[in-house]
């Protein structure tokens, strides 16, 4: 019992130090510290840091060992990752090291249950296994929800570019720039179907892709109606402008939805929290000089 206990231990603090040095490699680099090694890198170049070298190692160390058991990526996986906006390959790296490593680590704190020690291990080390999954679930939702809040100020900014006379391409990139502090997201889609057109893909696969890779109604109502107008030539302002009017419509119809529900919502915390307040207040009074009354009457 003594050798099985230190031999997952070790296996933990493994575990643990993996992770933490990969996220250390996976983390994105702050703004200031980017912009600073922007302008300082054509004076001195260094080589890569001794944590980097540290993670790169761990990271090759564990896409063995995962390959080794079979744990391999696949079409699905990278869709998901390009949803969450990760497209480095350490980020999936990570990833399936930590569905790897996770169901061990839970393993080992459910051998310090003293009660049902294998129901505890077997629950933490599904939920291990399964905690990975769920982070990057949140993180593509999380993700389409500001893609959805940022497309109706990106479809007027695009009207007055296009109104004003550039292109469609020109129009997003612009675009993508004005929204590149308020709205990371959407500038990063536009710079992707950007990317994609210069490598050679058409246009209308692009703007495919980035409905694909969202899976809003929104942004698929947005590239049906970038397709028609390339294929049909009509005229992209007058599109826009419907597209715009219909956005801002659908928006306030939202707005209205939500302030019609809070009359049924507020009920809830009426009567859980603020009736009985007043009924304690109202009748606590009167409780208690009936209850006087009763208890001088029995006397």
């Amino acid at each position: 019992m003594t050798t099985l206990f230190y031999l997952a231990l070790a296996i933990m603090l493994f575990s643990v130090s993996a992770l933490l040095v990969n996220l250390l490699l996976a983390a994105p680099e702050r703004t200031a510290a980017r912009r600073i090694a922007e302008v300082t890198q054509h004076e001195v170049v260094r080589g890569p840091s001794p944590t980097k070298v540290l993670g790169k190692s761990m990271l090759h160390a564990m896409k063995g060992l995962r390959v080794t058991l079979g744990m391999v990526e696949n079409q699905k996986l990278r869709d998901r990752f390009m949803a969450a906006g990760m497209r480095k390959p350490e980020h999936m790296e990570l990833y399936l090291g930590a569905r790897l490593l996770a169901p061990l680590l839970g393993v080992l704190i459910g051998t310090f249950f003293p009660s049902n020690t294998f129901l505890w291990a077997v629950a933490l080390a599904g939920a291990g296994y399964l905690g990975p999954d769920f982070w990057l679930e949140r993180k593509v939702k999380g993700r389409r929800h500001r893609i959805s809040r940022s497309m109706p100020d990106a479809i007027d900014l695009l009207v007055i570019c296009v109104d004003a006379g550039l292109g469609l391409d020109q129009a997003m990139l612009r675009v993508g720039q004005e929204l590149a502090v308020s709205h990371p997201e959407i500038n990063e889609e536009f710079l992707q179907i950007n990317r994609e057109q210069r490598a050679g893909r058409p246009r209308v696969d692009a703007w495919k892709g980035f409905a694909e890779r969202t899976r809003l109604p929104e942004i698929q109502n947005f590239v049906s109606m970038l397709v028609q107008t390339e294929r049909f030539g009509t005229p992209i302002t007058r599109a826009l402008n419907t597209f715009s009017d219909s956005m801002r419509l659908k928006r306030k119809q939202i707005a209205e939805e939500k302030a019609a529900k809070t009359t049924v919502k507020m009920l809830f915390p009426l009567v859980l929290f603020i009736f009985p307040c007043i009924f304690i207040v109202l009748l606590g009074p009167a409780f208690i000089t009936i209850s006087k009354g009763l208890f001088h009457m029995t006397q």
